[in-house]
C-alpha cells in the first residue's frame, strides 16, 4: 500500500469523476491521500474532502504563486481550519523566482509568516521551492522551522538543496519527475536519499510520471513513482518502497 503525499483533488480537471477517480487509487493499492490547500479557498475545498472521505487528509497553507492575495484575516481562518483533526500539515508554502506571479519580497514575508503560524500550530511544512534554494534555506533556518520539521514536496532540485533539506530533518517527496527522460540527476538523488526521508507523490492533476505522460494525472499513478524508486535502488524491492514510504509518511504527518 502507498500513500500519495501530494494531490490536488479539488482540482475542477476532477469535477467529472472524482470519487470514481479515488476509488481507482484504493483498488491500485493507494491507502491514503494528502490534499493540499494553496490559498483559503482550496484550503477550505481541502479540509471538506477530507471530511468526507476516510482516507484522505488535509493541508492548509498559502502557496507562493498567491501570496500578494493574502490578507492578514486569512491566518485566523488557518487557526481554525487546523483544528480540523484531519489537517496533517502546514503548506505548500515557499518560494518561487521562476514565474513571479508575487514579488519576491511578498513571497518571503508570507513564508516566514506562515512558518510562524505553522510552529504555532504544530503542523509540519510542506515546502515549495524554484529558483530560490538559498532564500527557502535561509529562511527556513531563521524561522526554526526543524523544530516542525516538514517535506521538500516534488523535489526537483540539485545536490546541495536536497543535503541542505536533508540537514534540516526535513523529507524529499518524489514526483513524476523521477521518471522522465531527461531526470538522470534526480534520480541519482533519489538513489542516495536516506530511505527513512523519502516520500512518493503524484502532484496530480500535475506532473504525469511515465508511462501516462500526455494524461490527467491522478493518485493511481504515484505506483509508478514508486516502481521507479525500486529500479534504481537495486537492493530494494517494490514492496520495500511501499513499507517505507508509507511508514515515512505516516510518521511525518502522524497519519493512524
Amino acid at each position: 500500500m502507498l500513500i500519495d503525499t501530494h494531490t490536488h483533488l479539488d482540482d475542477t480537471r476532477f469535477d467529472g469523476d472524482r470519487d470514481t477517480m479515488i476509488d481507482r487509487a484504493r483498488q491500485a493499492g493507494i491507502e491514503a491521500f494528502v490534499t493540499i490547500g494553496c490559498d483559503l479557498a482550496t484550503s477550505r475545498s481541502a479540509v471538506a474532502l477530507a471530511d468526507q472521505h476516510p482516507d484522505v487528509f488535509a493541508s492548509i497553507g498559502v502557496h507562493p504563486h498567491e501570496a500578494r492575495y493574502v490578507d492578514d484575516a486569512w491566518y485566523s481562518e488557518f487557526r481554525r481550519l487546523a483544528q480540523h483533526r484531519k489537517v496533517v500539515a502546514y503548506g505548500e508554502i515557499g518560494l518561487d523566482y521562476h514565474y513571479n506571479h508575487s514579488s519576491p519580497q511578498s513571497q518571503r514575508q508570507r513564508f516566514r509568516e506562515q512558518i510562524q503560524l505553522a510552529r504555532e500550530l504544530r503542523l509540519p511544512l510542506i515546502i515549495h521551492t524554484r529558483e530560490a534554494q538559498e532564500d527557502t534555506i535561509t529562511i527556513l533556518k531563521e524561522e526554526k522551522a526543524a523544530e516542525i520539521g516538514g517535506v521538500f514536496h516534488c523535489f526537483s532540485g540539485d545536490a546541495w538543496l536536497a543535503k541542505d533539506a536533508l540537514d534540516l530533518g526535513f523529507y524529499l517527496s518524489f514526483s513524476g519527475i523521477l521518471t522522465f527522460q531527461n531526470a538522470a540527476m534526480l534520480r541519482d538523488i533519489a538513489k542516495q536519499a536516506p530511505l527513512d526521508r523519502v516520500l512518493v507523490e503524484t502532484d496530480c492533476p500535475y506532473l504525469t510520471p511515465v508511462p501516462h505522460r500526455g494524461k490527467r494525472n491522478e493518485p493511481a499513478f504515484v505506483q509508478h513513482v514508486a516502481k521507479q524508486l525500486a529500479a534504481i535502488r537495486p537492493d530494494l524491492s517494490y514492496e520495500d518502497i511501499e513499507h517505507t514510504t508509507s511508514a515515512n509518511a505516516k510518521r511525518l504527518f502522524k497519519i493512524p
